[in-house]
């Protein structure tokens, strides 16, 4: 327990120290949405039917923070290994679970952050409208932050520059965008790209979002959707534990 509090104040130091890293972090999906707003704001809405930036924007608010996030914690966990921090690291008798819990600490508190300030710049700045609580749309996007984060280490584990952690955003995030539900959905997805998207963790995330924008109340199918989100970061940790090597050559 100890290695794990260390680590994680260690890492939360650093991303202190480093303003542009904490800028990208809380900004970027604010001023995303801030840009989605605008791009339809002059969109024709049909009566009582929900503005299109509504039903866009709330989806967008859970997706914005597991892109970013995955993207931040893969390069920065690069970095540690490049700078030869992390293999210092694996001489001590710090457990690698250890480890990368620290981390993901760390950063799942920033990702708190992160979607704390989307939501709020959404919702009460851009006049974003759902039928549910935006209470539990900040819980939807903070726990889809922290897969992007779990996701982001289990990546940088097999990635050897920070060019290969990036590349690794088209074959983990990229198809989970294009099935999620977003673009088509998923009910009219072919059927072999239907059982594919039955798989992937930010389609039920979407799944979630989208029972917020439609139902006043908590429902059992959004605790269902946020849990299957939960199982799928805390599996990623794992198997990031599992395969994080000890030398970086």
């Amino acid at each position: 327990m100890g290695c794990y509090l260390a680590t994680t104040v260690r890492i939360l130091k650093q991303l202190r120290a480093d303003r542009r890293t904490v800028a990208m972090i809380v900004l970027v999906p604010a001023l995303l949405m801030t840009l989605l707003y605008f791009v339809y704001k002059n969109y024709p809405t049909l009566p009582h039917q929900p503005r299109l930036f509504d039903r866009i924007g709330i989806t967008m608010l859970g997706i914005l923070p597991f892109v970013v996030m995955f993207l931040i914690t893969a390069i920065a966990m690069q970095r540690e290994r490049v700078s030869g921090t992390l293999e210092r690291l694996m001489t001590t008798p710090l457990a690698k679970l250890d480890l990368l819990a620290g981390y993901g600490t760390a950063f799942s508190v920033a990702a708190a952050v992160q979607a704390g300030v989307a939501c709020l710049v959404a919702f009460w700045l851009l006049g974003l409208s759902a039928a549910g609580s935006p209470a539990l749309v900040v819980l939807i996007a903070i726990v889809d932050a922290v897969l992007g984060v779990a996701l982001g280490l289990l990546a940088s584990a097999f990635a050897r520059t920070e060019f290969q952690a990036v590349q690794f955003m088209p074959v983990i995030v990229l198809p989970q965008f294009f099935l999620c539900g977003l673009l088509v959905p998923r009910g009219q997805l072919p059927g072999w790209l239907e059982a594919i998207s039955n798989v992937l963790p930010l389609s039920y995330a979407v799944d979630a979002l989208q029972q917020v924008s439609t139902h006043t109340g908590v429902t059992g199918l959004m605790w269902r959707d946020i849990l299957v989100v939960a199982v799928f970061a805390a599996v990623a940790l794992g198997l990031g534990a599992a395969t994080l090597r000890r030398r970086t050559a």
